[in-house]
C-alpha cells in the first residue's frame, strides 16, 4: 500500500472552495478519490450533480445542503450521503464557513443544468460532463 505524504496532496482552488486531494489514481490510489473541502464563510458551490455517489463528513463550521430540493442543515460530525445524479448545492455558514472530507469513486464526473464557465485547472470536459481535478 502506498503512503501519500502530506507534501504530495494536490490543492485545487475554485471560485467557491479549496479542494485538497488526499488520494486519487494519480497519487497512488486505485478506485477511490478522497479530498478535503474548505469553504470560506458565505460561499456556495454551483447547482450540480455527480454521476456517482459521494460521502461527505463535515469536520467544522456548518452548511446548508440543498439536495434535490430538500434543504438540510449540517453540523460538524454529520455525514451526508449524496446519491448519484441528484442535484445538489452546498452553502457554507455565513459566519464560520465549513470543512469536510469527501470520498467518491475516482474519475466521477459532474454536470450542471445550465452550462458554466470552468477553468481547465479545476475540471476537464468529458463529453457533456466535467471531471474535477481533485478526483483524478
Amino acid at each position: 500500500m502506498p503512503i501519500i505524504r502530506h507534501a504530495e496532496s494536490r490543492r485545487t482552488e475554485t471560485p467557491n472552495a479549496v479542494m485538497t486531494t488526499f488520494a486519487s489514481p494519480t497519487q497512488g490510489g486505485a478506485g477511490l478519490a478522497v479530498w478535503h473541502v474548505e469553504m470560506r464563510p458565505g460561499q456556495s458551490g454551483p447547482l450540480h450533480a455527480f454521476d456517482t455517489e459521494q460521502v461527505w463528513t463535515f469536520l467544522s463550521g456548518a452548511a446548508t445542503v440543498d439536495l434535490d430540493g430538500e434543504k438540510l442543515a449540517i453540523e460538524p460530525g454529520d455525514t451526508l450521503v449524496m446519491p448519484a445524479d441528484v442535484p445538489r448545492q452546498v452553502f457554507s455558514d455565513p459566519d464560520s464557513g465549513m470543512t469536510a472530507i469527501v470520498a467518491a469513486p475516482a474519475g466521477c464526473r459532474a454536470y450542471t443544468p445550465e452550462p458554466i464557465d470552468v477553468s481547465p485547472t479545476c475540471a476537464l470536459p468529458d463529453g457533456d460532463k466535467l471531471v474535477p481535478a481533485w478526483v483524478v
